[in-house]
């Protein structure tokens, strides 16, 4: 897959309509925001490969004492105007859903970024852009979930904005936020294997799994209130999708690690019905004539 950072002085150009904050907030609630980002004047052609719909899109400060990562997203089903052209006209735009962005001032520091992932040119990164090398994304994905988690973009699901209107379905839900700091908390703590099961994502992926494990409140979020102080250490605990689908399977009190390990410790249940007399004496006489049969092909 492409991969390309766009550059953005916040001194330079207000690129949020609505205020920067406010799309924070926006994103936090429902997990993504849209926008059609100025390339500015990319004659660099590069760009152009690197912004095909679907490609990931990292988001950098470039200016000021605030240099860093600050956000992540997709290129969407628009792609960039002007795609495929070999001379794109300055005041280009790129079709962008951006799944992730922090608050300036928690953003991932721009000394972090050449240490860990020094294979980027990190001061060359401009408003228009500039592609990742393959072999450093690993690295980059590391070290924003540091400060992120990981990226809620799921590369095998449809690009958003790329199914029709009537294919869209909303609903209405209530979001807890467990924040990147007490995530990160909680697997240092205890791990990145599901504390049911014990499925590790890294034992069966490698380094795509890395370190990715969801994480589930001990304490349903629902009835934390307003002054609860979340202990990352006794109230988070990591579990793989498909313990947590199952944890949530009783409510309002979802099953703990140990009642999942319980129940996936006991015997099997195969569901089956009651024979009739003349059902059993119907499989004993199938029986004795597949005996039988046997019996005869060994002569």
């Amino acid at each position: 897959m492409n991969a390309i950072v766009l550059g953005w002085d916040p001194a330079d150009w207000d690129a949020w309509q609505p205020a920067f904050p406010e799309v924070v907030e926006l994103v936090a609630e429902t997990g993504g925001f849209r926008t059609n980002w100025s390339l500015g004047f990319p004659q660099d052609p590069v760009w152009q490969a690197e912004t095909s719909p679907g490609a990931e899109v990292w988001l950098l400060l470039t200016g000021g004492k605030d240099r860093g990562l600050i956000g992540h997203g997709v290129v969407g089903p628009d792609g960039a105007s002007g795609h495929g052209n070999a001379d794109p006209q300055p005041g280009s735009a790129v079709d962008v859903v951006f799944d992730a962005l922090l608050r300036q001032g928690e953003h991932v520091p721009r000394d972090e970024l050449a240490s860990r992932v020094p294979g980027m040119p990190w001061d060359s990164v401009r408003g228009w852009g500039e592609p990742i090398p393959p072999a450093e994304l690993p690295a980059l994905r590391d070290v924003w979930a540091d400060y992120a988690g990981p990226s809620q973009f799921e590369p095998t699901l449809a690009v958003p904005g790329a199914l029709p209107d009537e294919a869209l379905l909303k609903v209405s839900a209530n979001r807890y936020e467990v924040g990147p700091q007490a995530r990160t908390a909680c697997i240092r703590h205890h791990g990145s294997s599901c504390a049911a099961c014990g499925f590790n994502f890294a034992a069966a992926y490698g380094g795509l799994g890395k370190d990715y494990i969801q994480v589930h409140h001990i304490v349903p979020a629902a009835e934390q209130g307003a002054d609860y102080q979340l202990d990352p250490l006794t109230d988070l605990v990591p579990l793989c999708a498909n313990c947590h689908v199952m944890a949530h399977q009783r409510t309002p009190v979802a099953y703990s690690p140990a009642e999942l390990r319980r129940l996936m410790a006991a015997p099997p249940h195969i569901s089956g019905s009651v024979l009739s007399p003349e059902e059993e004496s119907a499989q004993r006489d199938a029986a004795r004539l597949l005996q039988i049969k046997g019996t005869g092909n060994q002569d």
